[in-house]
């Protein structure tokens, strides 16, 4: 297909409504499913319902492998599918949905900063403690990455999976962090964002933008996901406001599916 068909193809797509049925696939809740991938998929529900817009969280063993980007979640809209959620609030914002139109540029600016803020050490750690760490690794991590496959399978994607994460580590400088230092990271990451809400219910004020679903999907899936060790949880509760964040929409956009 030309570039001038596929851009047609997507005004035509922007141009429909949102159906009753689209769907967000995600891994296995149960038994597949990791932190990072969690609090991303959550992250996306939390942004659409913010929108007011449905969709259905459906479960796929090979949902990493469906995804046309190879992350998760990824959403099917009519004849669209749509990976991650900078691509999907782009998608929204393309049919008429958006959170953040009524922020300047300086305030646009400072949101897209704190979610490439969020991204850059979050995320990255949240990939670290799973891969990296070997306890987790080994009891947490290739357990339920392999868990729907039979043996080799099941050894060979969960080692390949680990290799390219840590080679994604050492790729962008994580690759020799202790622990530790990690952990530090988070705190610091938790601090300016702790800093940037203070005594507001969103980020921006009254409203809340992509940037209070991307922080609530990481944080409240960091504090309710098992890991070898309670730190990672531990850092954030340092900081009540952020608590006090995670609850509020939770409450307000999850009510009538209580996720903790």
């Amino acid at each position: 297909m030309s570039l001038a068909a596929e851009a047609f193809m997507s005004q035509m797509a922007a141009a429909e409504p949102w159906p009753e049925n689209a769907t967000l696939y995600q891994p296995l809740k149960e038994d597949q499913i990791l932190l990072s991938d969690c609090a991303s998929s959550l992250a996306v529900q939390a942004y659409l319902r913010m929108c007011g817009l449905p969709v259905q969280v459906v479960c796929r063993v090979n949902a990493e492998y469906m995804s046309p980007s190879g992350k998760i979640p990824f959403i099917h809209v009519g004849n669209q599918v749509v990976s991650e959620l900078g691509p999907i609030v782009q998608f929204t914002k393309a049919k008429g949905h958006s959170l953040s139109d009524g922020l300047d540029d300086v305030q646009r600016a400072e949101m897209k900063a704190y979610m490439e803020l969020v991204n850059n050490m979050l995320l990255t750690a949240e990939l670290y403690i799973q891969w990296c760490d070997d306890a987790t690794a080994a009891e947490i991590s290739r357990p339920r990455y392999s868990s729907p496959y039979s043996w080799p399978l099941n050894k060979i994607l969960a080692y390949q999976k680990q290799w390219e994460v840590r080679r994604k580590m050492n790729a962008i400088g994580w690759g020799g962090k202790t622990l530790e230092q990690v952990y530090e990271d988070v705190s610091q990451c938790c601090q300016a964002l702790s800093q940037r809400l203070g005594t507001q219910p969103y980020f921006f004020n009254k409203q809340p933008t992509e940037l209070d679903a991307l922080v609530f999907g990481h944080l409240f899936t960091i504090l309710t996901t098992r890991l070898t060790s309670t730190e990672l949880a531990e850092r954030i509760k340092s900081y009540s406001n952020l608590l006090s964040f995670c609850r509020r929409i939770e409450q307000t956009y999850f009510e009538d599916k209580r996720i903790l």
